[in-house]
């Protein structure tokens, strides 16, 4: 088969509603479905006419609540209202429902022979709302009744293993089309990867609809083609990605896939969002992925997983970049460059050698800060809500350490001349400090002080807001991103590394 299509469900409560959306993105899907349980009653009666409105083929399918859908009627008035909206007054083809979505238990046979003597494909569905479908293959062979069905199971994964499953049973599916869909984040590489499962579709949902709601796992037709060049995708497509857990900032995958379409590479770059990280090294491993990005909070886990690793993570424990190289996984980190790039650039003329600085956090992100500050020449205190973890950064290069709370408050002055702020608090923000935004939300600052914070999004986190109206010099974490971005890049693609 070729590529798989790509399928936006539409879900407005009105049928004009549902037009102006096939329009916005018509130039980036194939088909839509229309999803009937989410109009109005007083539109459902005019389902019939929906393939008239739009310029793309359409799937029917009237979901019901125990299959993840808004029909709550009866089985009777379901029954009635597929055969409403199949009636076939037309004998042109393009004026009449493309497919018909029929769960594997529904089972009338006078509507699905007038559906296939009028040339309606039927899409034969299964749903699992809350695990994963064993058997895949053989569950298919059972929902294919008449031999002409296209069976589709969509399912919510409970581990990325689920996923992976998903792939290997696709694997030995050669003799009919089918449709495989993973939901939530765990299943989202399923939508982007349909073409390496052989899906006959992809489903995407309007931006407008995944903003409002909460779609997990779904993405948008525009995303889909721009971001991920999925009608691009082949089995000679290289895979990289980012684990980590329970999500990821869409800014890494934006930039790393913006430097291979600017070099013209045929790699693509996804979320391989995992809870448990030997699960996403399982699943890179099956899949090909060549190379990983880790973040948040795998940076340390991962080490134990490493067959090989650069000097710095031998220093730091903490690794951020892994690339797969004659069958060994190999970890870097660009933390440690990207940092110190970016501090050198906020720091402008001045020096931080021997200056006295207040390392926020003890994390994979603060080892590699430590260990920068330390080339650097500076005094740190590492400040931490847990002490023991402080305390393990601030032995190893000689520093001193402290708890981060309001009894730190003198200590801190004292080591404020710098602020290099590591943790992940104040991410995602909308902005409004408080004492759940902000790591130090106990103290005033004077005006003096620099702070650069390790978050990027949003550009101005709580903590900068309150310093730099107190007059201090702020900055945040993107130009860090940027700069060690560019070198996961350079490591993935063979740039600037040593070929083993």
């Amino acid at each position: 088969m070729g590529r798989p299509l790509v399928c936006m469900s539409l879900t407005g409560s009105t049928l004009e509603e549902d037009v102006k959306l096939t329009r916005r993105y018509e130039k980036y899907i194939d088909l839509v479905e229309l999803r009937v349980d989410f109009l109005s009653p007083e539109e459902q009666l005019n389902v019939r006419k929906f393939p008239t409105m739009v310029s793309k083929p359409c799937i029917l399918t009237i979901r019901r609540e125990m299959d993840g859908g808004k029909f709550s009627g009866s089985d009777f008035s379901r029954t009635t209202l597929f055969a409403r909206a199949l009636s076939f007054a037309n004998t042109d083809k393009s004026k009449n429902f493309a497919y018909v979505d029929f769960e594997d238990d529904f089972n009338i046979p006078s509507i699905q022979d007038a559906a296939q003597a009028f040339g309606v494909k039927i899409i034969r569905s299964h749903h699992n709302m809350t695990g994963p479908v064993s058997n895949i293959r053989e569950k298919m062979a059972t929902m294919r009744k008449t031999g002409y069905e296209i069976p589709k199971i969509a399912f919510m994964p409970r581990s990325l293993a689920d996923v992976e499953t998903l792939f290997r049973e696709a694997s030995q599916i050669k003799d009919f089309d089918f449709i495989l869909c993973a939901m939530g984040v765990e299943g989202f590489p399923s939508r982007v990867l349909a073409s390496l499962s052989n899906s006959y579709l992809t489903f995407v949902s309007p931006k407008e609809v995944i903003e409002h709601t909460k779609f997990l796992g779904h993405i948008d037709p525009e995303t889909l083609q721009n971001l991920y060049s999925f009608s691009s995708i082949t089995k000679d497509t290289s895979l990289y990605g980012i684990t980590a857990w329970p999500s990821i900032d869409s800014s890494v995958v934006e930039l790393h896939n913006k430097y291979f379409k600017e070099n013209n590479l045929n790699s693509v770059y996804i979320p391989v969002i995992s809870s448990i990280v030997s699960e996403a090294l399982s699943f890179a491993d099956y899949m090909g992925i060549k190379g990983l990005s880790i973040d948040i909070p795998y940076k340390e886990a991962i080490m134990y997983y490493l067959q090989e690793q650069s000097p710095e993570l031998t220093e730091i424990r903490s690794c951020n970049t892994i690339i797969k190289r004659n069958n060994k996984w190999i970890g870097y980190n660009t933390d440690i460059s990207g940092f110190k790039k970016a501090l050198e650039e906020f720091l402008g003329d001045k020096k931080i050698k021997r200056k006295r600085v207040a390392l926020v956090g003890a994390g994979g992100a603060a080892k590699a800060a430590a260990y920068v500050l330390k080339q650097m020449g500076a005094k740190v205190c590492v400040f931490n809500r847990t002490l023991e973890h402080a305390k393990i950064i601030a032995e190893k290069y000689n520093f001193n350490y402290c708890q981060l709370d309001a009894s730190c408050t003198p200590i801190f002055k004292d080591y404020s001349d710098f602020i290099i702020q590591t943790t992940s608090i104040g991410m995602n923000s909308d902005g409004t400090v408080s004492k759940k935004n902000d790591p130090l939300y106990f103290y005033e600052f004077t005006g003096k002080e620099m702070l650069f914070d390790f978050v990027y999004t949003p550009s101005i986190t709580p903590i900068m807001k309150r310093a730099s109206l107190a007059g201090c010099k702020v900055c945040n974490g993107l130009k860090m991103l940027e700069y060690q971005t560019k070198m996961q890049f350079d490591i993935f693609t063979g740039k600037n590394i040593e070929k083993k």
